[in-house]
């Protein structure tokens, strides 16, 4: 039975438009895992939770273009530690792909050996391409209660995002509060030093955000409990606004 595979390969088509390669990558379609089984023990893999389920595991062909994106040195062929780490680099990428299963949360991501993915008959593998020759494999397997789900069905997007969300209601998740953010240049973080004070986009006493795995879900204010910072939360944000 032919399985249509639209959410995969919508999947694979958005990591390749965000991917930071220096070739504009292209889906060429699904392709045998092989191809990319010699690469597989350098994956980065995440999971996608919320009306599906999906697991995502991208493998490289090459990877100097992430060492020279997280500023690795020149000296010993990029091999000194870069600023910013792989999957740092790869996250953005990751989360367009994630995107296209609605409403849900993706998970750190991790570097790990993706052969169990890849060999997984349920796995759908894209091969990522430059025009010339493979520049990685993109492999997705969805599920949908536990189980391994039927794209040629659509995904379910019923309204009810609280009920769906109930099932991974004991995945243990990143809490992080905000109280501000800036932006500035790789040439001034290197400056940085003991005393230097960086001037945040928030003005004293306004709400922190609380954000969960990145995504922001209330508002809330720093507080000192037993001498330990907290947060009293302010506000809490509604579905759409919080995880749409």
């Amino acid at each position: 039975m032919t399985i249509t595979l639209n959410l995969h390969e919508s999947s694979a088509q958005q990591l390749a438009l965000h991917l930071p390669h220096p070739a504009v990558l292209s889906v060429s379609g699904i392709v045998p895992p092989l191809a990319a089984a010699a690469y597989a023990p350098q994956g980065i893999a995440a999971t996608f939770v919320g009306a599906v389920t999906a697991d995502l595991a991208l493998v490289l062909a090459n990877r100097s273009f992430l060492a020279a994106a997280g500023g690795a040195g020149a000296a010993a062929g990029g091999g000194a530690p870069g600023l910013v780490s792989a999957v740092d680099i790869l996250r953005p990428a990751m989360e367009a792909a994630a995107a296209v299963f609605d409403a849900g949360v993706l998970g750190e991501l991790r570097e790990e050996d993706a052969a169990g993915l890849l060999s997984d008959p349920e796995t759908a593998v894209f091969e990522l391409t430059d025009g010339t020759s493979p520049a990685g494999w993109f492999a997705v397997r969805v599920r949908e209660h536990g189980t391994v789900h039927d794209a040629g069905r659509g995904s379910r997007r019923d309204s009810g995002v609280p009920a769906r969300l109930s099932l991974i209601s004991n995945v243990e998740m990143s809490l992080t509060v905000e109280i501000g953010r800036t932006r500035m240049s790789v040439r001034d973080a290197l400056a940085l030093e003991p005393g230097k004070v960086i001037e945040l986009d928030r003005s004293a006493g306004a709400p922190a955000d609380v954000l969960l795995n990145g995504r922001l879900i209330a508002h809330g204010e720093v507080v000192v409990v037993d001498q330990d910072y907290a947060v009293r939360i302010t506000r809490i944000l509604d579905t759409a606004e919080g995880l749409g």
